[in-house]
């Protein structure tokens, strides 16, 4: 199976942490198992970059077969079949450009030629733009609303502080990065003050027992989803955020080469916007 680099970023975004967390010595053993004999130690290269290199060498192989099979495979996801069918659906939205299907019936992972792309039509109607997201005003931005503790507070009132700066002398990068660790701190602290309700939401992430992670291991993505599902965070910040979720990866510049990723003014924009969103949403819901 040849898959396009597209599909290749989805599949790695899949191993590295969708489905679960692998930490770098989880993806030497992962990989390993598919035929490479690697070693973690010193000098090791970021997860982005390792898992890439990887798959670009099984792209095109049966071994790449072997891949997707063995991370889908549902004796790792015992108890949470519905959370697996998920993954391969999302999967298969990219891997349909490909021409191909992963299908699972029962314990079996197979794969089916996709004869056409079929597109699903949405209403757009009621869809909100991004240029109506910017036009919202929070007036009410008040960190201690949320219930945090008064030292975290005052770090992150400094962050809110260099973003602004950030912003008015153009460095994109710099905000993505100021906004999305400060969106992780603060839902972090959040979900340590309600770890029961964030540890029993359907979109809490587990490991490959099926056991919920825990809250510090969690990504910007599992605490958008959860905070989303729990009625802290409305759909706004949760379709927006897009721009912020991946942002420890562009810390690295040849992940950020990697993936094509030049944020503009705009990206910022809306990365601001959307945590200021959050706060005064998480503020009201306190």
């Amino acid at each position: 199976m040849k898959l396009s680099q597209k599909t290749l970023e989805k599949l790695r975004n899949l191993i590295n942490e969708e489905t679960e967390y692998r930490s770098g010595p989880k993806l030497v053993s992962f990989f390993n198992d598919l035929g490479f004999n690697d070693v973690y130690g010193k000098g090791f290269p970021s997860r982005w970059i390792y898992t890439d290199e990887k798959l670009s060498k099984l792209n095109g192989t049966a071994d790449l077969d072997r891949c997707i099979k063995k991370l889908f495979a549902p004796v790792n996801y015992i108890g949470r079949f519905e959370e697996l069918d998920k993954f391969i659906n999302e999967f298969n939205q990219y891997l349909a450009f490909d021409k191909w299907q992963v299908v699972r019936k029962d314990a079996e992972i197979t794969f089916k030629r996709a004869e056409k792309i079929t597109i699903k039509q949405t209403d757009t109607k009621n869809e909100l733009k991004e240029d109506d997201f910017l036009k919202y005003e929070f007036k009410d931005i008040n960190l201690e609303k949320i219930g945090l503790t008064g030292v975290i507070n005052d770090t992150l009132n400094r962050r809110l502080t260099e973003i602004e700066k950030c912003l008015n002398i153009n460095a994109p990068l710099s905000v993505i990065f100021l906004c999305g660790s400060t969106l992780e701190g603060i839902l972090l602290g959040v979900a340590l003050k309600n770890p029961k309700e964030f540890n029993v939401a359907l979109s809490a992430p587990k490991n490959k027992e099926g056991k919920v992670r825990k809250l510090h291991e969690w990504t910007l993505n599992n605490l958008i989803d959860t905070a989303y599902e729990l009625g802290l965070l409305k759909e706004d910040v949760k379709k927006f955020s897009h721009s912020l979720r991946d942002f420890r990866n562009y810390i690295h510049p040849y992940e950020q080469l990697s993936s094509g990723f030049n944020p503009d003014k705009h990206t910022a924009k809306i990365s601001w916007q959307v945590l200021k969103a959050a706060i005064y949403q998480l503020s009201i819901k306190k």
